[in-house]
């Protein structure tokens, strides 16, 4: 029997000391649990992804002296830490230290180096050629790095026929809400195949716009999950491993390299099976906006954070999830009306600051934007008023809201989702000035679902009336989405279809909806790249987001017809 403890820790990229001394108390923890081996995430020293922090010597110079010092802690049980190695050339790998007894005993090289979507590996590393198979008491280790497994007839099944029983992956493998399903078919699949324990021990917290959703697991090689852990919190899962080690006196299988154990199997107790619960797809999502706010703001080192309240279910979703994610002391929500501002909104968004604890500011906006009009007349003489004048107002809130941030110090949170933004349905230097846009990544729709599942939580903290009115930018007189929108239960399905899909323009048509609709939802989405481009980062909720997983040019005569 092996035990083995899968540490999901919560790393700060660049952060050497902070992330050796995450893996150090690890270190200690399984010894106390008298595990003979424990697996840290891919990169952990490091941090994922550290970009181009990798084109810096030092820092890479730096990562292997705090690998050599963990080795100096590693006693009682053996470890896999993961990190940026370099040979003498200069080349880099993303790479696994194996380490017993406070000595490197080994070192493995990720092979398979994804390139698409939030990773491009192939701009910084070179592809491993070694594949060792380690020997723990007995019993052959595979060792592999997150897309290594991903890869059809990949290292695996050479490790497997190589001798090895258990699989370890080290992993830093981004949250999407469909990506927990894909993860455990895909080990049940690999475990089948090698007929192996695969023990797959992910990163959790938050990174920019990735969110690390942990759930580290071990499957059985009957494809059976025998232990999982927590979602979105560092947790150390450890898991009996019941493989038989072979009789004593056999000699190693040829290429395997023997990792010594401070334990042995009959001086310990079982532990306890933990497989914990799944959680809802909507309860994932909800999560993954909660700690990866949290972690954008306490690993930037803001104390507080500032944000409009229109009203409306986006910010009405946005300020309950940051009062989740930091407190209700450290959240200020500022209502900015205008003479186009209804006394619904107004009072909805006293209202919910109420309900919520935080604290609440009003600015009334009309002022400031009677002396815009006044000072453009001569400019805008004869002309109707239009979106120019509109956007005034948002620009002005921006401006208010940014004016906070300078003076305090305080993290502006912008409310567009993705519906929005998708469609350029937001306003440049406006609505879109911040630091951190929660829901980003979040479309219109599932703006209501997950605003419903926090309310829940918070005792109906979120106004009714908020689900219930209209959505509304309220720039000019009985203004309401729809006007320039299709409505969202028609738009969202659109783009899912056309952003993270990548459905073409006939496909979409062809599988329903109105042609028209369809290929106006389209241009809007192809003209406003512009805009994305500079808007402020955001949580990845979906397969494909804007940002990385969405690079379109934005010079760009390119238009699909239907009849193609």
């Amino acid at each position: 029997m092996l035990r083995i403890a899968l540490a999901q820790i919560n790393t700060i990229v660049g952060d050497l000391a902070g992330n050796r001394g995450k893996i150090i108390d690890g270190l200690k923890k399984a010894v106390a649990a008298q595990v003979d081996l424990v697996v840290f995430p891919e990169m952990a020293v490091t941090g994922y992804p550290p970009e181009d922090l990798l084109h810096k010597e030092h820092f890479v110079r730096d990562n292997i002296a705090a690998l050599r010092d963990i080795a100096g802690h590693v006693a009682g049980a053996a470890a896999v830490v993961g990190f940026v190695d370099a040979d003498k050339n200069k080349n880099l790998y993303n790479a696994a230290a194996v380490i017993a007894q406070k000595k490197i005993r080994g070192i493995y090289h990720k092979r398979d180096l994804p390139n698409y979507g939030v990773f491009d590996e192939k701009r910084y590393f070179l592809e491993g050629r070694r594949q060792p198979v380690f020997s723990l008491n007995g019993v052959g280790l595979g060792i592999t790095i997150c897309e290594d497994i991903w890869s059809e007839d990949g290292i695996y099944l050479e490790q497997a026929r190589a001798g090895a029983r258990v699989i370890i992956n080290l992993s830093s493998s981004p949250f999407d809400y469909e990506k927990l399903e894909r993860r455990e078919k895909l080990l049940i699949r690999r475990a089948k195949q090698c007929d192996a324990y695969f023990c797959y021990v992910n990163l959790v917290g938050g990174q920019d716009e990735l969110v690390f959703d942990g759930a580290s697991m071990v499957v059985n090689p009957q494809g059976k999950i025998v232990a999982r852990a927590e979602q979105f919190v560092e947790d150390i899962l450890v898991a009996d491993i019941p493989v038989a080690a072979p009789k004593p006196g056999k000699r190693l299988k040829k290429g395997q390299i023997a990792i010594p154990s401070g334990f042995q199997s009959a001086e310990r107790c079982p532990v306890e099976r933990r497989i914990c619960d799944r959680l809802t797809q909507n309860e994932r999502i909800l999560q993954a906006l909660i700690l990866g706010t949290r972690d954008y703001v306490v690993k930037n080192g803001f104390q507080k954070i500032v944000m409009g309240l229109s009203g409306g279910i986006d910010s009405a979703l946005v300020a309950a999830v940051a009062r989740e994610a930091v407190g209700q002391e450290n959240v200020i929500g500022i209502s900015m009306p205008s003479r186009f501002s209804s006394s619904e909104t107004r009072s909805d968004a006293a209202a919910l600051a109420r309900n919520l604890g935080l604290e609440f500011k009003e600015i009334s906006i009309d002022e400031i934007y009677q002396s815009y009009l006044t000072a453009l007349k001569e400019g805008f003489a004869g002309l109707k008023s239009n979106v120019a004048e509109e956007n005034i107002q948002a620009r002005i809130r921006g401006n208010i809201l940014m004016a906070f941030s300078n003076k305090f110090g305080w993290l502006v949170l912008t409310t567009g989702n993705k519906s929005e933004i998708a469609v350029g349905y937001c306003t440049l230097y406006g609505d879109m000035s911040g630091g951190f846009a929660v829901i980003k990544d979040l479309p219109k729709t599932r703006v209501y679902e997950i605003a419903k599942l926090l309310n829940t939580r918070l005792n109906g903290a979120i106004p009714e009336s908020i689900f219930s009115r209209a959505p509304t930018a309220e720039l000019r007189p009985h203004q309401k989405d729809e006007d320039s929108l299709p409505p969202y239960p028609v738009l969202d399905p659109i783009l899912k279809d056309y952003v993270e899909e990548h459905r073409s323009l006939k496909r979409i048509v062809r599988e329903g909806g109105r042609q028209d609709i369809i290929k106006k939802v389209i241009r809007m989405v192809d003209q406003s790249e512009y805009k994305r481009r500079q808007a402020p980062p955001g949580i990845k909720l979906t397969p494909r987001a804007f940002g990385k997983d969405w690079r379109l040019p934005i010079t760009n005569k390119y238009q699909e017809t239907v009849s193609e």
